[in-house]
């Protein structure tokens, strides 16, 4: 049974490739057709003929963004990524796994994973099946996979929460757009006050959370399973490490979009928080169409063009680019894996 699995795992990561590229070709058409125009060509156009409309589309979309947008844009995107490598680094450090495993390996394998799962989608179970195979072949169990991914999710969350909490106090108004939107009007209906006091109760989680650490809670246990309490050096890095990849992933937006009517970083930032979770909530792949109706309605004082243009840039940056990138590793991977198994073989 094993010989088979050792099989099976390549086949897996091949169809996982397949998946992708064929997501990505669709991705592309859907940010191109947004034009009914455009669309009807699209539908009835040959693969070349689509091909050629889809690049003159975003051409035209992100031709007046100027160039020094996009030097920043791409920084903001190696800061982002640098820092879910360490969201990776910090899970190991938190198992006792850490030594024996380079950073150039944690890093290309946090940069696949979070490719491959933010345009999937379905994020815990994709990137779960990434990091399953890549840090397993360095000797971790199921179980301290398992400890690792939830880890890394929960250092997402509790920078989404910090940040947003910040948001929440220092601009109370952001979330009076989102009533605009036919399935949240009721539940944005508040008040700055009581927006406040949101935020402020996101903040009073984190410094409970803080505090259980420092008071060094006893490890939770379910049979044999144990998951133990993060304790201070690691609390303090994900202080750093969430809010550097959340801040740079927003950055791409902020860099991209037009100096005039821009409202400043604090409020792109907050409009990220919330669209960017709600396309993650959404499990829709890339979070396409949920992003763009929240982030628009979130920032009503910049033309709609220009923060779709931003957008496209950021999904180019953030989701296209990566994913591209990341296929040949993964297909490398697989072929790698593939020949061991296949050197190692006992003979029938």
């Amino acid at each position: 049974m094993k010989r088979y699995l050792d099989y099976l795992w390549p086949i897996i990561g091949l169809v996982a490739v397949v998946w992708s590229v064929d997501l990505l070709w669709d991705k592309l058409k859907a940010e191109a057709g947004t034009d009914a125009a455009i669309e009807a060509l699209l539908e009835q156009g040959s693969f070349w003929d689509n091909l050629r409309i889809v690049a003159t589309r975003i051409g035209q979309k992100i031709a007046v963004i100027p160039t020094d947008a996009f030097l920043h844009a791409a920084l903001a995107t190696l800061v982002a990524y640098a820092a879910l490598a360490w969201y990776d680094r910090i899970a190991l450090i938190h198992i006792g796994k850490e030594k024996g495993i380079s950073w150039s390996y944690i890093s290309l394998c946090s940069f696949v994973t979070y490719a491959l799962s933010h345009n999937i989608g379905a994020s815990v179970f994709s990137g779960g099946m990434v990091r399953y195979r890549a840090y397993t072949a360095k000797g971790l169990t199921a179980a301290e996979v398992a400890v690792l991914v939830a880890l890394c999710s929960f250092t997402f969350a509790f920078g989404t929460i910090l940040l947003m909490g910040l948001v929440l106090i220092y601009e109370p108004e952001i979330l009076r757009p989102l009533t605009r939107l036919p399935m949240a009007s009721k539940f944005f209906a508040i008040g700055d006050g009581t927006a406040r006091l949101i935020g402020i109760g996101m903040l009073a989680f984190v410094a409970l959370y803080t505090i259980g650490s420092w008071l060094k809670f006893r490890p939770f246990r379910i049979g044999k399973f144990e998951v133990i309490y993060p304790r201070l050096p690691i609390v303090a890095r994900q202080y750093l490490a969430a809010p550097l990849e959340l801040a740079g992933a927003a950055g791409i937006i902020y860099f991209a979009l037009p100096e005039q009517g821009n409202p400043g970083f604090m409020i792109v930032l907050g409009a990220f928080l919330l669209s960017f979770s709600a396309g993650l909530l959404s499990q829709v792949p890339g979070g396409v169409g949920v992003m763009e109706a929240v982030f628009l309605a979130v920032m009503p004082g910049i033309p709609a063009p220009a923060v779709f243009a931003a957008l496209l840039v950021w999904r180019m940056f953030y989701l296209i680019l990566p994913l591209v990138i990341s296929l040949p590793v993964v297909l490398a991977f697989e072929r790698d894996q593939l020949k061991r198994n296949t050197r190692i073989a006992p003979p029938p």
